[in-house]
């Protein structure tokens, strides 16, 4: 198949799994072309399937703002038609599914039919979504998509709550790729961090207030007063000044290390002893999943799709959102000598059910699926 791909070329969940999407069908044989306004972050080495089409975004006196939509439907149209794909999947609803249907129209009129599968990734349907001046076109442009995903149940769940949606929703869940999150063998870098053996808390996020990483610094000044220990806070975000003024005030900063963004997070995760994602919400909790691959045990709030992951007393743990008290306990638990090896064992034996070569089958039977009921139709 020759497939297009949208989404938002960064460190956030969906541009994540949206790239490695890409580059597993690549893999499988599928010739796979990515559209967006800058190369995605992953997408950093050559193969003859795989294609980047930049989108141009020229600024006019004109407008206050570029209108993205409009260059990224025209570029849609311009891919689809002279490099003559199957099908576009796009991901995150906002703007990526109503600049599809543009595009969709627009070829209509040319005699071609290109099928549009929309991916719900979390915070496009939770939060902007829900906003009165998105609602009504994020409504209308699922529905009109020829075939939509969703991440997780909770998320198709939130979706049918909050919106109109006459379609079916599939859930396809995030996916991992073993052959790169995997445990290495990083001692040395160990022992710099934790020169006396303690343990390692580990947290990576883009430190928005949905993501309550002052409730991670927390549950640390907790349990390092009872188990040696150290934390390294992975990514960066409007909330870094705050989470480093807090450390500060419960002097904890010579245990803590901000590291910002990494590529190589697997690394990290490595030598990590426990994960943090106390999250107020979380669709599906990819960063989870990639410390589980990393044979790290996972200590989350049980908001969203985390719990469909994260798997109570057998994972790690997930706590009630804010409550640092029993986030304190349950850390302890973990990390004690005699628990620890078999979490740490669970939680990469639970990662293996989300290895790409599990989940890749069910997109390209969903693509399949979705391309001939729209050549059905258009007969």
């Amino acid at each position: 198949m020759k497939i297009g791909i949208v989404c938002y070329p960064t460190f956030g969940g969906s541009g994540v799994v949206a790239t490695e999407l890409g580059i597993a069908l690549a893999k499988e044989g599928h010739q796979v072309h990515f559209i967006t306004y800058r190369q995605p972050t992953r997408l950093d080495f050559f193969s003859e399937n795989l294609f980047y089409h930049e989108v141009d975004i020229k600024s006019y006196p004109l407008f206050e703002h570029a209108p993205y939509e409009l260059a990224l439907a025209s570029k849609m149209v311009n891919v689809v038609e002279f490099e003559g794909l199957d099908l576009l999947h796009v991901h995150y609803a906002i703007p990526h599914a109503s600049a599809a249907y543009m595009a969709k129209q627009i070829l209509k009129s040319q005699g071609i039919e290109i099928p549009v599968v929309t991916t719900l990734h979390g915070t496009d349907i939770t939060l902007v979504g829900k906003d009165p001046s998105y609602a009504p076109v994020v409504t209308f442009s699922i529905n009109e998509s020829d075939g939509v995903t969703a991440v997780s149940e909770d998320l198709k769940k939130s979706t049918y709550e909050h919106f109109d949606i006459k379609k079916e929703i599939e859930v396809i869940p995030n996916f991992i790729d073993l052959d790169r999150f995997k445990k290495q063998k990083k001692e040395h870098f160990k022992r710099a961090i934790c020169p006396n053996d303690e343990k390692l808390l580990v947290h990576t996020s883009n430190f928005r207030k949905v993501k309550r990483v002052e409730d991670v610094i927390k549950v640390f000044y907790e349990v390092r007063k009872v188990v040696p220990s150290k934390l390294l806070l992975v990514g960066d975000g409007p909330e870094r000044d705050r989470m480093e003024r807090i450390c500060r005030e419960l002097g904890t900063c010579e245990d803590t290390r901000f590291l910002g963004k990494l590529d190589a997070v697997e690394e990290v995760l490595s030598v990590a002893d426990l994960f943090l994602i106390p999250s107020e919400k979380e669709s599906f909790g990819l960063a989870a999943l990639e410390a589980m691959a990393c044979e790290v045990p996972v200590l989350s709030s049980n908001a969203g799709g985390i719990p469909e992951l994260n798997i109570d007393g057998e994972t790690g743990f997930a706590c009630e959102v804010g409550d640092i008290e029993d986030m304190t306990a349950k850390a302890l638990h973990i990390l004690s000598d005699e628990n620890l090896d078999a979490f740490k064992k669970r939680a990469l034996a639970r990662a293996k059910e989300f290895d790409v070569s599990n989940i890749l089958p069910r997109y390209e039977n969903f693509y399949k699926k979705t391309i001939e009921k729209t050549l059905t139709v258009s007969k």
